[in-house]
C-alpha cells in the first residue's frame, strides 16, 4: 500500500517574519561580540552587544552603551546595517503581509479591498519591493549628502568623517531608529535648522508607511484623484500632532532654562518642532529629554504611544488605529448610525480590529511598567517613559535603560520586539481569519457608561 504525497502546511509569513527577525539579531550580536567590533581592545559583553543588535534590528534606538565611542567603525557599521535591515526589511514585510491578508480573502473581497485602499495585488509583489527600495535609497541618499556638505563645510569635519556622520544619521533617520555618533544625540545643532530639517524630512517620509507613499508616488500627477481614506487619516493625523506637539511643547518649555528656555524664539520653535516630529518614532532628540517638565513629559508619552503610520519604519499603535477610534467616538457624540468619514462608512470589524490593537497595546505597556518597576530605583514618571519608549519603537531615554539589571533591560527588548513585531502580525491575523459565522445570535444591550 503506498502512501499518497503529503499536503505540506501553507508557512505562516507572520511566523517567518519573527523568526527572520530573530535570525538576524542573532547574527548581529554575534558580530558585535567580535574584538574588531569593539573601540578597545577586548570583546564586548554580550549583554552589551545582544541589546543593540536587538534595538538596531527593531528600530528603536534604546541603547546601554554609547554608539560613536564604545564601538570602533566596524561595529557602527554593522549597527548600521542592521538598522537598514530592520527599516527596509520591516516596511516590505509588513506591505507583504498585508497583502497576504488580502490574498486570504476571497477575490471579491480582495477587488474591493483594492479598490479602497489602493493597495496592490500579490501579483505586484516585486514592484512594491522596488518601490520601497527606490523610495529608501532616494530618500537616505539626498540627507546623507546634505548633512555630509553640512557637517564639512559647516563644522569642519574631515570629508571622511562628514560622510560617515552624513550617512549614519541619515539612514537612522529614515528608518525611525534614532541611533547617533554622539552622546548628546543631535543637541549640538539645536540651532541648526540646516542639519534638523533634512532629518525630520527622512523621519516624516519614513513614518508615513508604504500604502501612503505608494499612493502618493503612483497618483502624483492626477489632481483630480481622491486619495483613500487610510491616506488622509494618516495625513491628516500625523499633522494634527505635529502641531499640537509644537505648541504644548512650547507652552511646557518656553521658560525652562534646561531645554527651551535658553534659546531665542526662531530656535525654541525649530526644536519644539523637531521634538515633535521625534517624539512619535525615533529616538533622536535636540533638548534633554530628562530635564523636561510633566506636562512635556505626558505630551510625549501620548505621542510615543499613538506613533506613525502603518507598514512604515516607525512603532506605536499607529495613526490610523488612534484617529479610527477617534472618527469612532465623534459619530457616536453627533448620533450616527455608522461611523462614517468623508462620506464613507468604517466597517465594525476595522473598528474591532483598531480596538483590538489599542487595548492589547496598552496591556502591554502595563505590565511591562509592573515588571521593570521593582527593579528600578527611578522615579516613576521617568520609568513609564522608558517603557512607553520601548513599546513604541522611540528610543528616547530618559536615563533609565542604563540604571537597570539584565532582567530589567530584557524586560524592554520584549517591548521592543512587540513593538516592533507584535501590532503587525496581530493586525494580519485579526484579518486573515475573519471569517463568515453560520449561525448568528440575537442582539442584547448591556449598559455602558
Amino acid at each position: 500500500m503506498t502512501r499518497g504525497p503529503s499536503r505540506r502546511q501553507p508557512l505562516n509569513p507572520a511566523l517567518v517574519l519573527v523568526c527572520a527577525f530573530l535570525g538576524v539579531i542573532a547574527l548581529g550580536t554575534l558580530l558585535l561580540l567580535l574584538p574588531v567590533s569593539r573601540a578597545e581592545p577586548g570583546g564586548a559583553p554580550f549583554m552589551a552587544a545582544f541589546f543593540t543588535a536587538w534595538s538596531a534590528v527593531c528600530i528603536n534606538g534604546l541603547t546601554i552603551v554609547d554608539t560613536g565611542t564604545y564601538w570602533s567603525g566596524f561595529g557602527q557599521a554593522v549597527i548600521l546595517m542592521l538598522i537598514q535591515t530592520g527599516g527596509f526589511g520591516m516596511m516590505t514585510s509588513a506591505t507583504l503581509l498585508i497583502l497576504w491578508a488580502g490574498g486570504a480573502m476571497r477575490l471579491r473581497s480582495r477587488l474591493l479591498l483594492q479598490a479602497e485602499t489602493r493597495s496592490a495585488s500579490l501579483g505586484d509583489v516585486r514592484s512594491v519591493a522596488k518601490l520601497v527600495f527606490i523610495v529608501t535609497v532616494s530618500v537616505e541618499l539626498t540627507v546623507a549628502t546634505w548633512l555630509t556638505l553640512r557637517f564639512a563645510l559647516g563644522y569642519g569635519m574631515p570629508w571622511g568623517q562628514a560622510a560617515w556622520a552624513g550617512l549614519f544619521h541619515a539612514v537612522s533617520g529614515f528608518c525611525n531608529a534614532g541611533f547617533g555618533l554622539w552622546g548628546d544625540s543631535l543637541s549640538q545643532f539645536v540651532r541648526d535648522g540646516v542639519v534638523l530639517g533634512p532629518v525630520m524630512a527622512a523621519i516624516i517620509i519614513g513614518g508615513l508607511g508604504f500604502p501612503v507613499i505608494h499612493e502618493l508616488w503612483t497618483y502624483r500627477r492626477q489632481r483630480q484623484h481622491h486619495y483613500s481614506m487610510h491616506t488622509v487619516l494618516t495625513l491628516w493625523g500625523s499633522a494634527v500632532l505635529l502641531v499640537l506637539g509644537v505648541v504644548i511643547m512650547l507652552l511646557a518649555e518656553w521658560g525652562n532654562a534646561k531645554t527651551l528656555g535658553a534659546l531665542d524664539w526662531p530656535h525654541k520653535l525649530l526644536a519644539a518642532l523637531f521634538t515633535s516630529v521625534a517624539a512619535r518614532s525615533v529616538g533622536f532628540n535636540a533638548i534633554d529629554t530628562a530635564a523636561m517638565t510633566d506636562d512635556a513629559m505626558v505630551l510625549h508619552y501620548f505621542l510615543m504611544y499613538v506613533g506613525a503610520g502603518s507598514a512604515g519604519t516607525g512603532g506605536g499603535v499607529k495613526v490610523t488605529t488612534f484617529f479610527i477610534l477617534m472618527v469612532a467616538v465623534w459619530s457616536e457624540v453627533r448620533g450616527y448610525p455608522d461611523t462614517q468619514f468623508r462620506g464613507r462608512r468604517i466597517t465594525p470589524s476595522v473598528l474591532r480590529q483598531a480596538l483590538t490593537i489599542l487595548v492589547l497595546s496598552s496591556g502591554v505597556i502595563v505590565l511591562g511598567l509592573m515588571a521593570v518597576m521593582p527593579m528600578s530605583d527611578q522615579p516613576y514618571e521617568k520609568v513609564l517613559f522608558e517603557v512607553v519608549s520601548a513599546a513604541g519603537n522611540v528610543g528616547l531615554s530618559a536615563g533609565v535603560v542604563g540604571t537597570l539589571p539584565p532582567a530589567g533591560q530584557f524586560v524592554l527588548l520584549l517591548l521592543m520586539f512587540s513593538g516592533r513585531v507584535g501590532v503587525v502580525t496581530l493586525a494580519v491575523a485579526l484579518a486573515a481569519r475573519a471569517h463568515k459565522p453560520r449561525v448568528r445570535y440575537p442582539e442584547e444591550k448591556p449598559l455602558v457608561g
